[in-house]
């Protein structure tokens, strides 16, 4: 129910099911993965020696510089105020995209410990598996005859026909055993 005042044209009804009309931004688009990439490259680096060098020797020289220099040439007017600034700078900077490396890093750790936990529930329930399978063989091997069994059994009948034959011989060189039959 819409609550229209008499004499108004009535107000348009949004619909849910289409998509609205596309705003203009104020701000422009940009990728956040690829800045993601830039501020880990970026982190990497001012964790490197390569950087700690390379910032000592710039120091150095600029402290050298404005020290011996003469007046018109120095780059700072002032005792080393824009080194102190730009030092605090790239300090103010270097924070922020250090934490968005490590965060961006502890997610992808998350990732890869799901992944990992997926894929040993895999193996565990593949191995639970192969043991049921091992064990209903082995079962069944056990009322299956084995060479080894039927091995056996044979030489105990051997054996015991030998025991017959000396309890019950067949007659000798003139005897018949028909009647035993």
């Amino acid at each position: 129910m819409t609550h229209e005042r008499p004499g108004e044209p009535p107000s348009p009804r949004i619909r849910l099911d289409q998509p609205g009309i596309r705003r203009p931004k104020l701000l422009p688009a940009y990728d956040p993965e690829a800045f993601g990439r830039l501020s880990e490259r970026v982190a990497r680096f001012i964790g490197t020696g390569r950087f700690l060098v390379w910032m000592t020797v710039i120091v150095v020289v600029w402290v050298l510089w404005n020290i011996s220099a003469p007046g018109h040439l120095r780059w700072d007017e002032y005792p080393f105020i824009f080194l102190t600034l730009a030092l605090s700078l790239q300090a103010s900077y270097a924070a922020p995209l250090i934490l968005l490396a490590q965060n961006r890093q502890a997610d992808r750790d998350r990732v890869n410990l799901e992944q990992d936990r997926k894929q040993n529930e895999r193996s565990i329930a593949d191995t639970e598996y192969l043991t049921r399978e091992i064990a209903a063989l082995r079962m069944g091997l056990g009322e299956v005859a084995t060479r080894d069994w039927i091995r056996s059994e044979l030489e105990d009948l051997v054996r015991e026909l030998d025991e017959r034959r000396d309890l019950f011989p067949s007659g000798g060189p003139g005897r018949s055993d028909e009647p035993d039959r």
